[in-house]
């Protein structure tokens, strides 16, 4: 198998952006990208997430909510934090690689009824542009 640059999305929850995020990158370049998620407070992947990725044809089969904990001391070429709450608990984190941040707005807690799949439309159109910019020779 060839070379995958390892990327963490980050997420307070690991509930919906992060898990999005992850599902969308594998989704979008498996070849040349090796995702992953995870939260500073997990909790439970909301169905809500599912959903979403479902409705766009994205596989959810692997996803589940993850601590920072289980990927402390992993390597990744970029750590991608969605929230600006996860990105000021990332900045304290040794990580290696690239650290950015990526804010959308947290579907969750949104009382809009297609919260999840603008969030999700936020974020592939995001994942495209990253998949474009880091695979460009």
């Amino acid at each position: 198998m060839a070379y995958q640059t390892r990327v963490l999305f980050v997420c307070v929850a690991n509930a919906a952006r992060s898990q999005l995020a992850e599902a969308l990158l594998r989704h979008t370049d498996p070849d040349n990208f090796a995702a992953f998620s995870a939260g500073s407070a997990p909790t439970a992947v909301d169905p809500r997430t599912l959903d979403a990725l479902q409705h766009l044809g994205v596989d959810t089969q692997d996803l589940r909510s993850k601590s920072l904990d289980e990927v402390r001391g992993d390597e990744f070429e970029y750590v991608i934090s969605l929230c600006d709450k996860s990105a000021q608990e990332c900045q304290h984190l040794e990580f290696s690689g690239e650290q950015l941040t990526w804010n959308f707005a947290d579907p969750v807690t949104s009382d809009k009824p297609d919260a999840f799949r603008h969030c999700l439309h936020e974020i592939h159109e995001r994942i495209k542009m990253f998949v474009l910019v880091k695979t460009k020779r």
